[in-house]
């Protein structure tokens, strides 16, 4: 059993779904076709795979190589963070203004 198939059987698993519905889902005729993509006899195609994806809310990177998509956060308040936006810096005023606005108005 590949590491897709692992993955894959693990996502409908952990959501309590039957392979027949994973393949209906996913828009399949036949459960089989799903059924041995669970247990590495075939794999999916490239919109197939979209299709999984968009069905379990992962990514289709996560469902090939197991790379879960980590958010990156930062605080506005953290004076050692350079904010940028569409790859420029925003100025420090900008910056003020925008806390201002998340604190709804108030200094």
């Amino acid at each position: 059993m590949s590491e897709f198939s692992k993955r894959l059987t693990g996502l409908r698993e952990n959501k309590g779904w039957s392979k027949t519905y994973v393949a209906k889902a996913i828009g399949l005729s036949s459960m089989q076709t799903y059924a041995n993509w669970e247990y590495g006899r075939t794999e999916p195609d490239f919109q197939m795979l979209n299709k999984i994806a968009s069905l379990f809310n992962v990514s289709t990177d996560y469902l090939l190589n197991g790379n879960k998509e980590e958010h990156k956060t930062a605080d506005l308040a953290d004076k050692d963070t350079v904010f940028t936006y569409e790859g420029r810096e925003i100025p420090p005023e900008d910056l003020e203004y925008m806390k201002r606005l998340l604190r709804g108005g108030k200094q």
